[in-house]
């Protein structure tokens, strides 16, 4: 929330303008985002019917995923990453929590056992909340809203570190494609 006659920047796209005297502004320089209106009394928008729960919301958790993944093949990073299971669990973040966690990301999601599943819900909150304390994570030029970049990309644990040295035991980190998003792992620490 700003005030409405601060200037406008350039990835600003739209206005919500209150009585307040301030607004809500969209800034997306990533064009990512959309924002969509319904009315108190309108039937929930389809578009959003299929979504999973905020991350750091009460209603997402480790039990959530078990419960969701049994009999799923699927690469538990893919599942993780799916907003019909849970939104907002990009592709950083999912590296990170997942080494954090000690799970391959290329482990088949039912392969998980509910405790493992119960510390990745823990660890996908903590990477979360740390990188939105931190700014996000600038990795190239990405700046955000207020112009400034986001600093948790020197927490990053795998997330682009492929050949250099685990932080945890030294063993070399790897990168693999999975669902053509390239991924990051120890397989040392990671199974």
């Amino acid at each position: 929330m700003q005030p409405v006659d601060k200037p406008i920047l350039k990835h600003d796209h739209l206005d919500i303008v209150l009585e307040s005297g301030y607004c809500l502004r969209l800034n997306d320089p990533r064009r990512f985002g959309a924002c969509l209106w319904q009315g108190a009394d309108e039937e929930p928008l389809k578009l959003l019917q299929g979504m999973g729960p905020e991350p750091l919301s009460d209603a997402f958790d480790g039990e959530r995923l078990f419960k969701l993944s049994r009999g799923r093949t699927v690469a538990v990073k893919n599942f993780i990453m799916t907003n019909a299971v849970v939104v907002g669990v990009g592709n950083i973040y999912a590296n990170e929590a997942l080494f954090l966690a000690g799970i391959d990301p290329r482990r088949a999601a039912g392969k998980v056992s509910r405790a493992r599943y119960l510390a990745l819900g823990d660890h996908i909150k903590s990477v979360l909340a740390h990188a939105i304390e931190q700014g996000g994570t600038t990795l190239r030029d990405f700046l955000g809203a207020d112009g400034k970049p986001g600093y948790f990309k020197v927490r990053l644990k795998v997330y682009g570190k492929a050949g250099e040295s685990c932080q945890v035991c030294g063993t070399p980190i790897r990168s693999v494609m999975i669902g053509q998003r390239n991924s990051f792992y120890c397989p040392s620490c990671q199974r």
